[in-house]
């Protein structure tokens, strides 16, 4: 099956075709790790994860690679706000970063560098840009001269003599011009240096991740990938010095995942209105975060909020309800060996498959899910298509790495959790008990009022047929 993807360079849709047939090298901007990460850092990660498991489905061979920023002037403010070294800083927040990416079930990357173990590389990739001409060196600090590069703003779609009056551009008196960029940067007291031609110093932000691509990946690579906030300026540099450097295109396709919003503005650290990875699993079930932010196609914006969570839930509970049934209708029967017919299926797949090669367009891909959901419960009477569609929901859903918890405990666990306390089953029916005499007693202030308590922890309770049951949401 064809992949399409959107390419940011060309503001279009895409033929997807690799440097090297049945390859695919792939780098992923990550995180300046001077703070935990955020449900924005998530996002990027979570879809790029579903990419790498697209190709894989389509037999490619994948080198992944994700970088650290450790070294830039956030590193250095908060290094020395806590008063510890900023290796202690990387150090501590890369862990941290990697245990948050694991608790979303997001696969580590196949090369994880930092932009500290690239310096030897960030120092020969400026002295190729000086004997170029493309760079130059001003009171030990060493720029990018941007118009002596024709295509400049070819990936923002940026006029260059618009530039100016851009908030983001530094002006700084030892630049020949106001639009010129740091490739390293002199030494200031209390900063991490390195020796270099120019003096001590320490690379500039931009040039980190062209020389990190080049040591791993090459001086040409098929996808380069981050979130959307990253276009203008570091990606615009990115090609600018490694194209100037390399003396070739630096990457095929370039693909930038939309921003989580908070009341209609991007989360960011800077802005203070972000929810941490950390926070959000202690009140979210792990995978309906995933699922929440594969309910938006990668390139939209993605709404945060609670209603948008409990419809993800319901949908996850949907799934898994009809997961669970088929357990427990075929439960102590030997049919671990019993044979599923594809042809039930085949038009699933080809339906889920077609979405995710059109540029990974997981909405439609999960509206299959819910097809196959719909299948799985109107046959489950039917051992072999129960079996056929109950393996095909755990296959596709494994492509968005999602629905691989245990079906019954799935309903154990709270899937949201409204309050810090957490009930026990024992509790919970305690609960239920008092509320079931109350109701007989037709004390219905006292029975609204324990239901009020149990939805607080997240617990649905349901009234049908002379029974009360109940569930975590």
């Amino acid at each position: 099956m064809e992949l399409k993807l959107y390419n940011t360079l060309s503001r279009k849709k895409e033929l997807f075709k690799s440097i090297e047939p049945g390859k695919v090298k792939i780098y992923t901007c990550g995180v300046t790790v001077y703070d935990r990460s955020h449900l924005g850092h998530a996002r990027g990660a979570i879809n790029f994860d579903v990419m790498r498991n697209i190709f894989k489905a389509l037999d490619y061979e994948i080198t992944y690679v994700k970088n650290y920023t450790d070294i830039d002037d956030k590193m250095i403010n908060r290094a020395n706000e806590r008063g510890i070294s900023v290796e202690q800083l990387a150090d501590e927040q890369i862990e941290i970063h990697d245990q948050d990416m694991a608790s979303l079930k997001i696969n580590p990357p196949d090369i994880a560098p930092k932009a500290t173990e690239v310096i030897d590389e960030i120092i020969k990739m400026c002295e190729t840009l000086i004997e170029k001409k493309y760079a130059y060196e001003s009171a030990g600090d060493v720029y990018f001269r941007v118009r002596r590069f024709p295509e400049y703003g070819k990936l923002s779609w940026k006029n260059i003599d618009d530039l100016i009056s851009g908030a983001r551009i530094e002006v700084n008196e030892d630049k020949e011009d106001a639009l010129d960029f740091a490739l390293w940067k002199a030494s200031k007291p209390g900063e991490p240096t390195w020796e270099s031609p120019w003096g001590p110093g320490r690379p500039g932000w931009h040039i980190e991740c062209s020389a990190m691509i080049n040591k791993h990946l090459g001086d040409q690579i098929d996808i380069h990938a981050g979130g959307s906030d990253l276009i203008f300026p570091h990606h615009e540099n990115e090609i600018a010095q490694s194209e100037c450097a390399n003396g070739k295109v630096f990457a095929n396709y370039w693909m930038h995942n939309g921003m989580v919003k908070i009341n209609q503005q991007k989360m960011s650290k800077s802005l203070g209105n972000f929810a941490t990875i950390q926070d959000l699993v202690k009140k979210y079930h792990p995978e309906l975060i995933r699922f929440f932010t594969l309910s938006a196609q990668y390139r939209q914006s993605l709404d945060y909020n609670e209603e948008a969570l409990e419809k993800s839930a319901e949908g996850l509970d949907r799934i898994y309800g009809a997961l669970e049934k088929y357990l427990q209708t075929y439960a102590g029967q030997v049919n671990d060996t019993l044979e599923t017919n594809a042809k039930h299926t085949k038009t699933f797949h080809k339906k889920f498959m077609e979405a995710m090669c059109d540029d990974l367009n997981t909405p439609p891909a999960i509206a299959v899910l819910f097809d196959l959901t719909r299948s799985l419960n109107s046959k489950m009477s039917d051992a072999v298509l129960a079996k056929t569609y109950y393996q095909s929901i755990l296959d596709l859903g494994s492509i968005l790495g999602v629905l691989n918890s245990d079906p019954v405990n799935w309903f154990k666990t709270p899937r949201i959790q409204k309050t810090g306390t957490i009930l026990s089953d024992q509790d919970i029916e305690s609960l239920i008990q008092k509320r079931i005499q109350a109701r007989t007693d037709k004390n219905w202030a006292e029975a609204d009022k324990i239901r009020d308590q149990l939805d607080e922890a997240s617990i649905l309770v349901e009234d049908k047929d002379g029974k009360t049951t109940w569930r975590r949401k």
